[in-house]
């Protein structure tokens, strides 16, 4: 079967054959339906920094994965033929990460990563809900703390931001969106942002009390400067791998920052449960297999609004 995988950092991913794979104990094999485009992926192609991440190179990537189980290993409990899933991309042995991932057709997960996809959710829905839904879920509910009225500021109105606000305002908050791309600034409104800007600075007008980074492009230290003193910072986005925090901020102000990587199958149940409802409509366009690389090149110049989502 065809894959698109990382070679090496700095290269185009190549279309490779590889063979199909197989369920070990413990293990499903999982017919990929879609495939959500990450810009995680985007920074494992381009920050030799990812590559220690990696299990093996080559690597099929693509860690939003959802599909069918075709075939269930020994000893797989709970896991039936048929059953509509998406993979928790978190474990060591995840798709995308820890073996090849979902840019491709089928792929093996552990069956304990399986999350079940209610009827109505389309396969793209349940595959930018497993990483996109998931991160965004925990960093704003579980992480922020974010409750009816909360006061929220969010970070980058990407795949991962423009979720990030839905469940804020799902759980009755204020949302507050900082955006450099005003293209964007209608989307967030419609979202129900009370204000949008333009430096995340700005947001200190508003008082958050909880600030999430989805960005990380050196964004950090200003969400610090932003919150309400005694807020709250949860940094998810990691758009460069370093960045520089004034202490005397995090102090004299009591900021409480704290990083957020994903999340729990739970959580993923939680964000299946809001699109099910319709409480939640994540903004989503879908591209073709062969599309994959061009895909991850818009996300790479910010070309994209909302989650890019493959559909063999």
């Amino acid at each position: 079967m065809k894959a698109w995988q990382f070679i090496a950092t700095g290269a185009p991913l190549e279309l490779r054959e590889v063979p199909e794979p197989v369920a070990g104990p413990g293990e499903v094999v999982v017919e990929i339906r879609a495939a959500g485009l990450c810009h995680t992926d985007v920074g494992v192609m381009t920050d030799p920094l990812w590559r220690a991440q990696l299990a093996t190179v080559p690597l099929t990537l693509g860690h939003e994965v959802a599909g069918v189980v075709v075939e269930v290993g020994p000893g797989v409990d709970g896991a039936e033929l048929g059953a509509r899933v998406g993979i928790n991309p978190l474990s060591a042995t995840a798709p995308g990460f820890g073996r090849d991932g979902g840019y491709s057709h089928r792929a093996v997960a552990r069956a304990e990563d399986l999350v079940p996809i209610p009827d109505n959710v389309s396969f793209a829905q349940g595959a930018a809900g497993t990483d996109a839904g998931m991160t965004s879920y925990h960093a704003v509910v579980v992480e922020g703390q974010v409750g009816a009225g909360s006061k929220v500021g969010i970070v980058g109105l990407g795949g991962l931001g423009q979720l990030g606000a839905a469940f804020a305002r799902a759980v009755g908050a204020e949302v507050y969106v900082a955006e450099v791309n005003e293209a964007v600034w209608p989307l967030a409104r419609e979202l129900g942002a009370r204000e949008v800007v333009r430096d995340v600075l700005d947001l200190k007008a508003f008082q958050p009390d909880v600030v999430v980074d989805f960005a990380g492009f050196g964004t950090t230290a200003g969400a610090m400067e932003a919150v309400r003193p005694g807020g709250r910072v949860v940094q998810v986005g990691m758009g460069t791998l370093e960045a520089t925090i004034s202490i005397n901020t995090l102090i004299l102000n009591t900021v409480t920052l704290v990083g957020s990587k994903g999340g729990t199958n739970a959580d993923i149940a939680a964000v299946y449960e809001l699109f099910a409802s319709g409480t939640v409509d994540p903004l989503l366009t879908t591209i073709g297999f062969d599309e994959i690389p061009d895909g991850l090149e818009r996300l790479r110049v910010g070309g994209v609004a909302g989650r890019l989502v493959a559909v063999p």
